[in-house]
């Protein structure tokens, strides 16, 4: 009985674990590396194993650092079952095109970028997959619900439970042929998370695989984005001005929706114009709409048994097309502006943040992590000017960072969880998902709880179990 650390290590992308047991192999998780194109490149498209001797692979949650690689190792020959949660596996699917449209898309960009300037000698990278095989893994789910108890392998059972993460988001239980008993955290989420439940106690266990994303940092109240959210929406109103809101398109939307939705409810704000520009965010939105199981109880007693829509009220409109889309512009007096990408790197908040980035009257909302490098870092730290499609703007709107946005548990958070649980027969904890820094504080948090064990994993490191 072993665990070997393929993916999620020392970092926070590509999560992929191997669990074998008795000879037959399961993978929890199979994201995309992201990161350098040369990298990444290879790490997507050289698994460290025979994916043709994989027996089945047991997903988390749909995020690309989670799913991303699903396509890859069914173009390589996988043929087992891919074990999800319903919701986890609708989400997959606009993630999964989406990735293979952004990957195509990106092609075209070098292909066009080497014609124009052959003295670069740019390296063109081909699509890991196209749209046509990023739907062949959809054939392979085999959906099973919260504290259903499947079986994964033979003498293999698996049970999930609710991760509070983002939509259908689970954490992993495992009992092996010997006893043994595994725990594998996904991406664990926050309590207080609006729509969806908090993070539930896993049965007993022997090892834990867990997240330490923000295992070095603490994160304000959730309550403190409603307020901050609030006054942003009234000081529009005052001004007449836009708010600008570059979003992820899966969980960081809704939620906006959601808090903008409850706060109106409340009587808290005015009812501003709001304009939600991704069409992956209205695919994602009507998969929150179909998947009301998930919810937690607040969600349920507010919308649900009023039979009030969340994510549908008046003075909403998800727009798809890109005519629907330049209209935004023409609109006068103040409105709420929702678009992707998360990271201001792409796609139509670009088109919105021309027109409205040197109004000082405008405000730009930061209300999620930035990596470094991206247009979203750059506006996060202020900087008086950024550049656009490559020309140079001014940057004199408002940049307002709402800091209580995220949907991974800090290392409070995660303490708080664990203590939950029955820790008797905990031998070991193994940390992955996070940077050295991060991995190595929260290993002193852990440690002083009193988790006998813990351990920072290594790329390809293999750990019996016993």
């Amino acid at each position: 009985m072993i665990i070997q650390f393929w993916g999620a290590a020392q970092t926070v992308t590509g999560s992929m674990h191997l669990v074998e047991a008795d000879g037959h192999r399961l993978l929890l998780d199979c994201g995309m590396a992201q990161g350098r194109r040369e990298e990444a490149k290879k790490l997507n498209s050289e698994f460290p194993f025979n994916p043709e001797k994989i027996d089945a692979v047991v997903l988390s949650h749909a995020h690309l650092d989670h799913s991303g690689a699903l396509p890859i190792l069914v173009k390589n020959g996988f043929r087992g079952d891919i074990h999800a949660t319903s919701a986890t596996r609708d989400i997959a699917q606009i993630i999964l095109l989406d990735s293979a449209n952004i990957q195509q898309k990106d092609y075209e960009t070098l292909k066009e970028k080497a014609a124009k300037y052959p003295e670069r000698k740019l390296t063109i990278y081909e699509p890991l997959y196209g749209s046509e095989e990023a739907v062949q893994p959809l054939r392979q789910f085999v959906t099973v619900d919260y504290h259903r108890r499947f079986r994964p392998l033979e003498g293999v059972t698996a049970e999930f439970c609710d991760a509070g993460h983002i939509l259908g988001a689970a954490t992993v239980h495992l009992t092996l042929p010997n006893g043994l008993r595994i725990g594998f955290s996904g991406d664990l989420g926050r309590p207080g998370l609006p729509i969806i439940r908090d993070p539930e106690v896993l049965p007993p266990m022997e090892y834990l695989v867990l997240e330490g994303t923000y295992g070095n940092r603490l994160h304000k109240s959730i309550g403190l984005a409603g307020e901050e959210l609030a006054e942003l929406i009234r000081k529009a109103q005052q001004r007449r001005s836009k708010i600008l809101i570059p979003a992820f398109s899966v969980e960081r939307t809704q939620e906006l929706i959601y808090i903008i939705h409850t706060l109106q409810l409340e009587g808290k704000v005015p009812k501003l114009p709001i304009f939600i520009d991704s069409p992956m965010a209205v695919n994602a939105t009507a998969i929150f709409k179909i998947h009301p199981e998930c919810f937690d109880e607040e969600t349920i007693r507010r919308f649900t048994n009023a039979h009030v829509d969340p994510f549908g009220f008046e003075n909403i409109r998800y727009v798809v097309s890109t005519a629907e889309s330049k209209e935004i512009n023409a609109v006068q007096g103040p409105a709420i502006i929702i678009a992707a990408s998360g990271m201001a790197e792409s796609g139509r908040i670009l088109h919105h943040l021309i027109q409205h980035i040197e109004n000082p009257a405008n405000i730009i909302a930061i209300v999620g992590f930035m990596a470094e490098n991206t247009l979203g870092r750059r506006l996060a730290e202020r900087a008086k000017e950024v550049r656009i499609f490559g020309k140079p703007y001014a940057v004199g709107a408002e940049i307002a960072t709402l800091n209580a946005f995220s949907a991974h548990a800090d290392y409070n958070e995660t303490v708080a969880w664990l203590k939950r649980h029955d820790l008797r027969p905990l031998k070991k904890v193994f940390l992955i998902h996070g940077e050295d820094e991060a991995l190595a504080h929260l290993r002193g948090v852990l440690l002083g709880a009193g988790v006998p064990e813990v351990e920072i994993v290594r790329y390809g490191a293999v750990h019996e179990l016993a």
